[in-house]
Parts: structure tokens; sequence; C-alpha cells
């Protein structure tokens, strides 16, 4: 892609070269066969770690959406809510100011300061930082962690939206689980990239023209 591709483009392309972005055949958890596999996990080291932070900052400071500071859900959460923070007192639209973050454990801690939050205390408007939304448990769970500190939701940030539906074939969803979490908790989902721009860079990059037809008749099927 060139220079001026939109970054939701420049996203899958990174994603792509780190292999964090395949196409084949993938039974995926919910038991469906997917044409596509994407696994943020695989951003395992400085430098991709670095540029995905940037790209999840540019997102969020894209969206408009009004934020104080970043919540991490454990376990995926915790160090991109972490590089995000870091991204984003480094980006010039933000001249500078900190961005506080903090995050749960999975288990309270009994010694020490106690608890199952770490970090600068939960309050104003507070973005959910993940990887990617499935069933929206972590969201959920997140969502009560943070309203029961008394501050406010005020989006959830993911790299990838699969614009999927969930169930069975003969019973799909009316909505994905993206629409799903934004129609529950009343608050936008900003992603960085999803399925159409996957598709566009299929579209625009022979080099991976035999997987379109797959992935298009995957959307069709489950697409929102």
């Amino acid at each position: 892609m060139t220079a001026s591709a939109a970054p939701s483009i420049d996203f899958v392309r990174f994603a792509l070269e780190q292999g964090v972005l395949r196409f084949g055949s993938f039974k995926v958890k919910s038991g469906r066969v997917s044409p596509y596999f994407f696994n943020a996990g695989l951003f395992n080291d400085g430098a991709s770690m670095g540029r995905l932070a940037s790209f999840y900052a540019g997102a969020l400071l894209d969206s408009g959406v009004s934020f104080d500071m970043l919540f991490g859900p454990a376990y995926k959460g915790i160090p991109l809510a972490t590089a995000v923070a870091m991204a984003l007192a480094s980006d010039p639209r933000r001249a500078g100011r900190p961005v506080p973050f903090a995050y749960n454990r999975k288990e309270a801690k009994d010694h020490g300061e106690g608890g199952t939050l770490v970090g600068a205390p939960l309050k104003g408007k507070v973005v959910i930082v993940d990887d990617v939304i499935t069933a929206g448990t972590s969201v959920r769970e997140s969502v009560d962690i943070i309203r029961a500190a008394g501050a406010e939701p005020a989006a959830v940030l993911i790299a990838m939206d699969r614009m999927e539906r969930a169930g069975p074939d003969d019973a799909l969803s009316a909505h994905s689980a993206v629409q799903d979490v934004s129609r529950t908790y009343g608050i936008p989902v900003v992603s960085i990239a999803s399925l159409t721009d996957i598709l566009t860079l299929l579209e625009d990059a022979p080099e991976f023209g035999d997987h379109r037809g797959a992935v298009l008749a995957y959307r069709q099927k489950y697409g929102v």
C-alpha cells in the first residue's frame, strides 16, 4: 500500500507482515471454520507493540471520544492499556498530557495494597482497551468494575472488528458482538480496523487475491 493509505489499511498490512493476520482455514472458538485468523497476541516484541500502540492511539484520537484514562482488562488488556497510554502521552495532539491507566487482577491480592485493581484510581471517563470483542464477557466485567469505582465507561477500544454475528447457523444473532456491546452499554466501540478493511486490502493486493472469495462468502453468511 502507498503511504497515503488509510490508517486502517496500513494496520491490516502491518498485521499481515507480523503474522497476526493470516488467511487459510481456521477453526475458531465459536466452532466455525474461518478463512482468516487474527491473533493480537502475536504482537509480541517491543517494536511491534510500539507500533500497535500508535495505531490504537491514533484510532482513539481520530474518533473524537472524550476520555480521561484507560483501563486494561486482565490479561490481554494489561499490556495494551500500558502501551497505548505511552503512545498517547507522546502524541502531539495530546500536548504532552499524561494519560493515567489501570488494570485488574483476576484474583484479589490479600497483602500490600490489596484488592483487584492496579494503577491509577478509576475516575472520570474511562476507555476500555482490548484486542477484540467476541462474547463481550471482558467488556461486561470491565464496565462493572469502572462503575463500581464511581467512574464512567466512555468507550471500548479494540484492534479488529470482525463484524460477525454469533450463534448457530440456523439462529444467528441479529447484531454483531461489537454492536451488542454498544447497544447494551450505550458507549461507542472504536476499532483500528474491521473486516471491511481486510476485504479492501484483498481487493487491492493481488498476492492475497485467492482468499477474497472465501472471505466474502464468510461475510455474506455471518456478517452484519
